[in-house]
């Protein structure tokens, strides 16, 4: 027994309520269980009860055992002062307030059915990363779109947080902030945190500065990443070390001037990517993004239809980067530019998110609902999470629905989240 599936009783009133009864042996009616507090303090906030025909508003806390009341140490925290009902499920010691009174308790352990137990226990214990696989065709499609809207909603939730943090730190320069979170997912997960650190060695206001220049700007972002290669490299023979030569030149005048760091080359992580997706590359096309866009952010904001949004990643790299994947190494076939997939992923990833969390802080209620008709006009992504949900008959269409089932498995099932899941709700007290 833990906290978890207690709370989940008592929330939905899951046991024997008739003649119900305190410890004490006083009758008890329950008016209102309360609503679950996600703060700190007792557990359920807003509850009546009547004890002995007596009604009484307060706060119901949960314990496993009575005596958790001292572990935790609510008998000195005057918050506690305010629970009228100790519902535990074994209680070992009876418990008072502060002042001395007995704290009415109630303990469900003889009035939960066994079947209850057995269907949380039987999900919990499940080996598989869904738990629910087996029993999912079983539950109503009703069930299924609530925890679709409820995982979409906290997927949003939480990088739209993340990213109000960033511009809280930023001091609400959201250009500077847009650029920040974008360059991260340039790295495509495998070298988000790379990204993001070269975002904060060379600030969007910099880059500004020579925007209209690509070169300099490559200069800029391939000098702070590390990447340039030094004089002692062997130059190759294809004429590249003409634009190598100028760039370390154009670097250097540039490094001094702005007093920039610099990242160490090992960080950068080439293994198991395609050449397409090599940092170089990467790094070349966000040099496309910034001498097209200027301040990122706004153009973004500008963006009416899906369409434009992508024409904006449909990122064309310089003539060097057409015939490179690395410095120095000329490429037989030519380097494609940003295909749609990478786009959209860019998309999904960085630029709703940064509309949601805008729109959210700004309470604009049309750019939270722009960012949601993006979400419903890109496919759906295609990974080994989403095959799996395919494979228990989920219909993925959209990547408003990939997102909402990465965040489920992810946060959900994987952590063995059921009883915060319509679903896995729906399957513990069923019948």
């Amino acid at each position: 027994m833990n906290e978890e599936i207690l709370s989940f009783i008592w929330r939905y009133q899951y046991f024997e309520r008739s003649d119900l009864r305190t410890d004490d042996g006083l009758p008890l009616t329950i008016i209102r269980p309360g609503l679950k507090n996600l703060h700190s303090g007792p557990d359920f906030s807003g509850a009546r009860i009547t004890i002995e025909g007596v009604e009484w508003a307060g706060t119901i806390e949960i314990h496993t055992q009575s005596s958790h009341w001292l572990k935790h140490r609510h008998e000195n925290d005057p918050v506690y002062r305010s629970v009228i009902l100790h519902v535990v499920w074994e209680n070992d010691i009876p418990m008072k307030h502060q002042e001395g009174s007995v704290i009415p308790t109630l303990t469900l352990k003889s009035l939960v059915k066994l079947s209850v137990l057995q269907r949380y226990t039987s999900l919990i214990e499940d080996k598989h990363p869904i738990a629910c696989c087996q029993q999912f065709s079983e539950v109503d499609k009703i069930y299924k779109i609530t925890m679709l809207d409820r995982a979409l909603l906290s997927r949003m939730e939480s990088k739209a947080t993340q990213i109000l943090t960033l511009a809280e730190e930023n001091q609400q320069d959201w250009a500077q902030t847009g650029y920040q979170w974008i360059t991260k997912h340039f790295g495509f997960k495998l070298n988000d945190p790379v990204f993001f650190r070269l975002s904060q060695l060379l600030p969007l206001k910099t880059l500004l500065k020579h925007r209209s220049n690509i070169f300099q700007v490559e200069s800029l972002l391939f000098g702070c990443a590390g990447l340039i290669p030094s004089e002692s490299d062997a130059p190759a023979s294809d004429g590249a070390d003409v634009y190598v030569t100028a760039l370390r030149s154009e670097y250097r005048f540039l490094k001094a001037k702005y007093n920039l760091g610099q990242i160490q080359p090992h960080e950068w992580k080439f293994m198991r990517l395609r050449p397409s997706g090599f940092p170089t590359v990467r790094l070349a096309q966000l040099a496309a993004l910034i001498f097209n866009t200027g301040s990122i952010f706004s153009q973004l904001l500008e963006c009416d239809h899906i369409t434009e949004l992508q024409q904006v990643f449909h990122l064309k790299q310089s003539d060097y980067w057409r015939h490179h994947y690395t410095f120095h190494k000329k490429s037989e076939k030519t380097v494609p530019f940003m295909g749609m997939d990478a786009a959209n992923l860019l998309i999904i990833n960085a630029v709703i998110p940064l509309l949601t969390a805008y729109a959210r802080q700004r309470e604009k209620q049309d750019l939270f609902d722009k960012a949601l008709d993006w979400l419903s006009d890109i496919p759906s992504e295609d990974n080994h999470i989403i095959r799996e949900w395919k494979s228990l008959g989920i219909n993925v269409q959209t990547s408003a629905d990939s997102q909402a089932l990465i965040q489920q498995y992810n946060v959900f099932c994987l952590q063995k989240q059921c009883l915060n899941c319509a679903v896995g709700m729906e399957l513990v007290r069923k019948n």
